[in-house]
């Protein structure tokens, strides 16, 4: 289960797992990354429902073992559910979603009204449904909601600098519906609304971001988790956090006091080497010591 413990220096090896069952009864919940876990922009991997799913049957420790995806995704949860669904992702194995677009959702809730500009693309547009706000140009806005490029194929922040620019000017805030800066689509890494909110950021910009790294999807998660069982969401000491990215899923782990594991073959395989399916995982020690943050744990790929 354990069969290499890296040395990384001060204070303590980092362990590369093999799969998660000899350590998934120390935990009663997992938060876990949807994309680049569970999936890669393009297909299902398997294992890592298979292993939710028997993390889900163990038995409980005076309370039933969880799984609340948390993901970046800039959309409410139906939608991203609706991807999974798409993908084969079975509903066995997670109890519920929480999600960026739903954090954004609810923070457009509280001002009733306002002028609101989206900058993203048109997919994402489902964020605004039912919510009481009017929809402007970039000129009229309050807010402007990113959601990430409008071409993320072939478009850079530098394709925006104009635009940023003008909202600065205006003093307009900014709410980042999806902090991340990259994600992974079939081996290939693809921009995300992250890369614009920092370019707007760096010229002076205000911005709110909902989703991971921060404080309030953590909260969030853990209160959505309490609420499928009618009791105090788990210490957190038992509760693990699954991802693939250091900037988010370790990095706000490790800040509000969650054990983390990384998984290798993420937006990080290129960096390690894994890059394909006969690749095998090659230094970590090395590479996590040039981090700034590392994980309690890390694994190729989730597996039982």
């Amino acid at each position: 289960m354990l069969p290499t413990s890296l040395p990384v220096g001060d204070p303590a090896p980092v362990p590369v797992l093999s799969g998660i069952a000899a350590s998934a009864e120390r935990y009663d919940l997992i938060l876990c990354d949807v994309w680049g876990v569970l999936h890669d922009g393009t297909r299902a991997h398997r294992g890592a429902s298979d292993a939710l799913i028997r993390f889900r049957s163990l038995p409980g420790n005076g309370r039933p073992r969880r799984v609340v995806l948390v993901s970046n995704a800039p959309r409410p949860w139906p939608g991203v559910q609706a991807i999974l669904d798409g993908y084969g992702v079975p509903r066995e194995a997670y109890d519920a979603i929480l999600t960026s677009g739903d954090l954004t959702c609810a923070l457009l809730a509280r001002t009733p009204g306002a002028r609101i500009h989206h900058l993203g693309p048109e997919r994402d547009i489902t964020i605004f449904d039912g919510l009481d706000i009017a929809l402007v140009g970039a000129e009229a806005a309050d807010v402007v909601v990113c959601t990430g490029l409008f071409d993320d194929t072939c478009e850079t922040a530098e394709d925006y600098r104009d635009v940023l620019a003008a909202l600065r000017a205006r003093e307009v805030q900014m709410i980042c519906a999806n902090p991340d800066l990259v994600v992974e689509r079939d081996k290939v890494l693809i921009p995300c609304a992250g890369l614009i909110a920092a370019a707007y950021a760096e010229i002076g910009g205000a911005v709110t971001y909902a989703g991971k790294p921060y404080g309030p999807v953590y909260e969030a998660a853990l209160a959505k988790a309490a609420a499928l069982d009618g009791m105090p969401a788990p210490d957190l000491g038992r509760v693990l956090a699954v991802g693939d990215a250091l900037r988010t899923d370790i990095d706000g782990a490790a800040r509000f006091g969650i054990p983390s594991l990384l998984v290798a073959r993420g937006i990080h395989a290129e960096e390690l080497g894994v890059l394909a399916e006969h690749d095998t995982l090659g230094d970590v020690a090395g590479w996590l010591a040039r981090q700034s943050v590392r994980p309690d744990a890390v694994i190729e790929r989730l597996v039982w």
